[in-house]
């Protein structure tokens, strides 16, 4: 009788890597490894060999960068979502399509039950769990971090120096990140005090500390259309490629950096540093956009959605009736949200220095402090004695009861 088989989510990282001889020392599972592509880079050099070495019946390396960009990262870019005004929501965006493609692989192999490499402390674990639940209900779920009896990562790497598993990380270097297309986090180590200030000289993958960057500063236009970025100072790029431009743009000039203490979903607060440069620009730009193309009910709203949206990205609930239900409404708000916008890049900042829209509510008539025709000054005496009258009334009424007024 053959084996039931189960799909591993493996990055080839310190988790993963010892997962697989786990699964066959204590299920009878045939494993089949999944990799998936969303940018990561030379990361994924090497992995069929490594997975196959320590036990997988196969590897399959899927690529869903573009997907990445286009169904994950541009409806967040357009919704401006930002968990707790720091995090741009990098790990938690990529593993809603991760999660969709292991649910596909494993229906494709008939498989009975998908493994994550997830720690019971973390987030991700609710990630990729909710999505599964979403799409393939019948689907097993197993999670070694919350069965096996390992406890430390010092303990994993003793785990895998014991059967001659090769891992990315000693105990001496041992930080935990993830990296995509979108940004690379840090977190564990000298990072759990946030009392310590982060060696940046020693972490920093992607980009260049704010001190280290050009004393000149960079010039660079983004085109919208409907809220999505099409161009670079003038020129098209496709999804993948634009987002590869902006993170060299604004890596070399030390944006991107964000230290912050979040609370997670699970009840504690963590400590990282998340390095996301064309994210960070590609926000700046957008939220410049939306300036002068959204009315002021509709922007102030939004700021209200974009908040929630940003929650649900980070709770896992990408495959939600509510989240999709606010990405239609964002969609709606952009349908005016076309235009330019030209960033000035220095030493890890992102200031805007010049915003064009064919579809601008701003009226330099109507805003001028110069004399016009257009706005009757006087007209604001009946505004405000309308929008005034409940504070007056009040006020009569302590006045009547004897009350202080001030």
């Amino acid at each position: 009788m053959a084996k039931e088989k189960v799909i591993l989510a493996y990055s080839g990282g310190l988790d993963t890597s010892i997962i697989i001889p786990w699964l066959k020392e204590n299920y009878d599972y045939e494993v089949i490894a999944v990799a998936a592509n969303v940018g990561q880079g030379k990361e994924l050099d090497g992995l069929e060999e490594k997975a196959i070495k320590t036990g997988a019946s196969k590897l399959y390396i899927e690529d869903i960068t573009e997907e990445f960009v286009t169904d994950f990262i541009y409806p967040a870019v357009q919704a401006n979502a930002v968990y707790e005004g720091k995090y741009l929501l990098g790990t938690s965006l990529a593993r809603a399509p991760i999660a969709k493609r292991l649910v596909e692989i494993a229906e494709k192999e008939g498989a009975t039950a998908i493994c994550h490499g997830c720690t019971g402390k973390g987030n991700d674990q609710v990630r990729f769990e909710l999505a599964i639940k979403a799409l393939a209900p019948h689907l097993k779920i197993i999670a070694p971090w919350r069965i096996w009896d390992i406890k430390s990562r010092e303990e994993e790497i003793d785990y895998a120096v014991a059967r001659g598993i090769p891992v990315p990380v000693t105990k001496e270097d041992n930080y935990s990140m993830d990296r995509n297309l979108w940004h690379l986090s840090h977190e564990g180590m000298d990072l759990e005090d946030p009392w310590n200030e982060p060696q940046y000289d020693k972490i920093l993958k992607l980009m260049k500390r704010p001190e280290d960057a050009p004393d000149k500063p960079t010039y660079v236009e983004i085109e919208f259309k409907e809220g999505i970025p099409v161009k670079i100072d003038g020129k098209e790029y496709a999804p993948v490629a634009l987002i590869e431009e902006l993170n060299r743009l604004a890596a070399e000039n030390g944006v991107g950096i964000a230290d912050m203490v979040e609370n997670r979903l699970v009840g504690m607060k963590s400590r990282g540093v998340y390095e996301t440069p064309g994210g960070t620009l590609l926000y700046a730009a957008h939220k410049e956009l939306e300036f002068i193309t959204l009315d002021r009910d509709t922007m102030h709203y939004k700021e209200l959605v974009a908040s929630k949206f940003a929650e649900l990205v980070y709770d896992g609930k990408w495959f939600t009736q509510l989240r999709e239900a606010l990405s239609a409404f964002i969609s709606d708000t952009q349908k005016t949200v076309t235009g330019t916008v030209r960033m000035k890049l220095y030493k890890g900042n992102a200031m805007p220095a010049g915003t064009k829209s064919p579809y601008s509510l701003y009226d330099e008539d109507i805003a001028t402090f110069a004399e016009d025709d257009v706005y009757d000054q006087k007209d604001s005496a009946g505004f405000i004695n309308l929008f005034g009258l409940p504070l007056k009334v009040r006020a009569m009424m302590k006045k009547r009861n004897g009350e202080k007024l001030y």
